[in-house]
């Protein structure tokens, strides 16, 4: 089965890279037979479903995560194999998916308003006099 990251890229199911084994933790002695926990590589180095671009902008956005253009994710969040093999999928859509989004526009920075900044201040003075009250008298000599 291939995968869907967005409309424009579609990993084909012949470079993905499967592993299983034991999950950690507690689950009687379900956990000790079965192979529930999934790995999911996929070599973005290497990939022929991407654009030099595409590829590009993974590697560098990616940079922290890949082994030698290698990324992998594992779930082992279910008892069974074919969620945690679900799981691994999304994640792994997920993150592909993030890492090729736009970069959302710089935030401009602006003022704050007159009315916002009398708040604030009167907010300041009230709780200023809440917790001068809670002292206690000064005593006078």
């Amino acid at each position: 089965m291939d995968l869907e990251v967005t409309p424009a890229l579609t990993i084909p199911a012949s470079e993905l890279g499967w592993r299983f084994s034991r999950s950690s933790g507690p689950g009687g002695q379900h956990v000790n037979t079965s192979d529930s926990r999934t790995e999911l590589s996929w070599d973005v180095a290497r990939s022929a479903a991407l654009s030099d671009s595409q590829r590009q902008i993974l590697l560098t956005r990616l940079g922290p995560r890949l082994v030698s253009g290698v990324i992998t994710v594992t779930a082992s969040e279910r008892r069974s194999q074919l969620r945690n093999r679900e799981i691994a999928v999304a994640k792994l859509a997920a993150k592909v998916a993030e890492a090729l989004a736009p970069e959302p526009a710089a935030r401009r920075a602006t003022r704050p308003t007159k009315g916002s900044v009398r708040r604030r201040l009167a907010a300041k003075e009230r709780r200023s006099t809440t917790k001068r009250q809670r002292q206690r008298p000064a005593t006078e000599q």
